[in-house]
């Protein structure tokens, strides 16, 4: 008996996460093959030259990696996504499209430090010039609008500071002056912020984090809008980009349990803030879904959920005193990146050259992974009862 289709747009977030990923797997088969692919035979020289057919080459795209492109582009809404080999990888690729020498681009002060990396090496190299704003300057960016600016990139909330920026009104401003809009829309995962409802024409994350959510993938995507969907093929795939099937595979059976794992992450993160606020060692709790944490405003009108990053603003003290703390957790690993199972904690300091971070003393960032919340907390009990011997 044939089935009625049902459209997407109507069904729940956690359903259309599985319908999405199974919708796009060939052959019936609920978990698509990996296929290992650099040679693609073609059955005519016709064939050969037009390159119609819907497979031609390894790195132009497999049944694997469409499944996960499909899937990922229709979770955030845009027209069409190309995978990455990491996180980084996307967000370069991205600026690499979008500006050319002579170009001016508009940078959050609140970005990921690697890509503020490569704004002032590659990027300045080229001819590109950067300016870093305000992360919370909000529609007064117009004021940094020059004739020659191409790109407004923005990233909510900020890395480790955790500004959430009002993406609507930005977006709003760039279209009027022509510039591209792109969005490093990690933290949501995609999937509690909607880039492209909000004006975006580019969602770029890190698919490591908690599309994969192990800790055991390095993956990045790009959706587009379809205004911008083929400058930025194109210069993919003159760039060589390709990601590992296997890793695709992984990042596919991921997406299944995404709804799920976030809102677990985040149930837990709010219990753990609100226990951290009370603690006389943190100054400040800096979640956005934290009702008395900066930017929760902006964070309830716009996103719908939150995931398990945040980072805590401490008392004065030394930096032995903190590296006691840190050293003896037992729950809580070190380590870069996060989004994964595991709980992680991380010094930082923060990098600031066109807006002040107020704040003196040491900051910590954390990731509350799927361990139990009252676990987690008793271990950090035990490591502020170190910073204070060490104090």
């Amino acid at each position: 008996m044939a089935r009625s289709p049902i459209d997407p747009r109507k069904l729940k977030p956690a359903t259309r996460l599985v319908a999405a990923s199974r919708r796009f797997n060939e052959h019936g088969m609920v978990n698509p093959p990996v296929y290992h692919a650099s040679t693609v035979l073609f059955d005519s020289v016709e064939a050969l030259h037009d390159h119609k057919q819907e497979y031609v080459y390894g790195r132009r795209g497999t049944p694997t990696i469409r499944a996960l492109e499909l899937a990922i582009a229709e979770l955030e809404g845009g027209f069409a996504c190309k995978l990455h080999p990491s996180g980084l990888s996307a967000a370069t690729t991205t600026l690499l499209t979008f500006l050319k020498p002579g170009d001016h681009l508009l940078m959050t002060d609140a970005v990921y430090r690697p890509v503020r990396t490569f704004c002032d090496g590659t990027l300045q190299r080229l001819g590109v010039m950067t300016t870093y704003y305000d992360p919370e300057i909000g529609a007064a960016i117009a004021s940094l609008i020059r004739p020659e600016t191409r790109l407004l990139y923005l990233e909510s909330p900020g890395s480790q500071t955790m500004e959430v920026q009002d993406v609507p009104a930005m977006a709003a401003v760039a279209r009027q002056h022509g510039l591209v809009t792109a969005l490093d829309n990690t933290w949501s995962a995609g999937h509690f912020f909607k880039a492209f409802e909000a004006g975006c024409d580019v969602s770029i994350q890190s698919a490591t984090k908690y599309i994969s959510g192990h800790s055991d993938v390095m993956l990045g995507a790009v959706t587009c809008s379809a205004e911008h969907w083929e400058a930025f093929k194109a210069t993919y795939g003159e760039m060589g980009l390709f990601v590992g099937p296997d890793d695709v595979y992984l990042g596919l059976r991921g997406l299944r349990t995404l709804d799920v794992r976030l809102r677990r992450h985040m149930a837990s993160a709010l219990k753990l803030a609100e226990w951290l606020k009370t603690r006389p060692e943190v100054v400040s709790v800096l979640y956005p879904a934290l009702p008395s944490a900066p930017g929760h405003d902006l964070w309830a009108r716009d996103f719908t959920g939150a995931c398990g990053l945040f980072s805590i603003l401490l008392e004065p003290v030394s930096q032995a005193a903190v590296a006691a703390m840190l050293d003896g957790l037992e729950l809580f690993g070190m380590g870069y990146s996060w989004g994964g199972f595991e709980s992680l904690a991380l010094p930082f300091v923060p990098v600031r050259t066109a807006s002040t971070f107020e704040h003196q003393g040491p900051a910590v960032r954390l990731h509350i992974g799927l361990e139990d919340p009252d676990d987690l907390i008793a271990d950090l009990e035990a490591g502020f009862a170190r910073l204070k011997a060490h104090s």
